[in-house]
């Protein structure tokens, strides 16, 4: 089988964390038995939440306002 190298691409990207605010970042309100609670998501290219976990990565998309969410161990 043939193999390939991948090239490294350098994007711009933001680490989240629940205390501070990041553009793109919004919060849904959601309710559970215990109580109330707000759960991070970021919109995507093709208009679809998806939802954020401590330490993420943002990264833009070129779309404008639109972003993705990238677990930090792919860096």
């Amino acid at each position: 089988m043939p193999r390939f190298r991948k090239k490294p691409v350098i994007i711009d990207a933001e680490q989240w964390q629940p205390d501070r605010a990041l553009k793109g970042v919004h919060w849904e309100q959601r309710a559970s038995d215990e109580g109330e609670f707000l759960v991070p998501y970021v919109i995507t290219a093709h208009e679809q939440r998806a939802y954020l976990a401590p330490g993420d990565w943002v990264i833009p998309e070129p779309v404008p306002n639109r972003y993705y969410p990238c677990k930090p161990d792919i860096f």
